[in-house]
């Protein structure tokens, strides 16, 4: 019997340090999070994406767009990202951001690019 409870606790310990060990967690520093986005033919990709981006963390868009054009980021303050026909590299400024949901669209297709939420 006392096998039994042993060999049951042991297995309970490896379940919680196993389970403990899958979830992801962010890196110490904040790093950066890069997405890509590109204008075309009138149309974005991606087009209402969601992702979780740690809080404190830097993040850029790389836009690939063949026309100029702006995004908007409904962060506080809010911030308008011009960029050009061509490869655009842009930072958006999130580093003191609290937790909570920041979109990010095109006003001119009146879409949301991308999501973020930050925690």
């Amino acid at each position: 019997m006392r096998l039994l409870v042993a060999s049951l606790a042991v297995l309970a310990c490896s379940l919680f340090l196993v389970s403990c060990g899958d979830e992801e967690q962010p890196p110490a520093d904040g790093g950066t999070t890069s997405f890509e986005i590109t204008f075309e033919g009138g149309r974005v990709s991606p087009s209402g994406a969601e992702a979780t981006v740690p809080q404190g963390s830097d993040v850029e868009l790389v836009v690939e767009a063949d026309e100029p054009g702006v995004l908007h980021v409904h962060s506080s303050p809010e911030q308008q990202l011009s960029y050009a026909a061509g490869t655009t590299t842009v930072r958006v400024a999130l580093a003191d951001q609290p937790p909570g949901v920041i979109d990010i669209e095109s006003h001119d297709l009146d879409e949301v690019v991308l999501r973020l939420e930050i925690r």
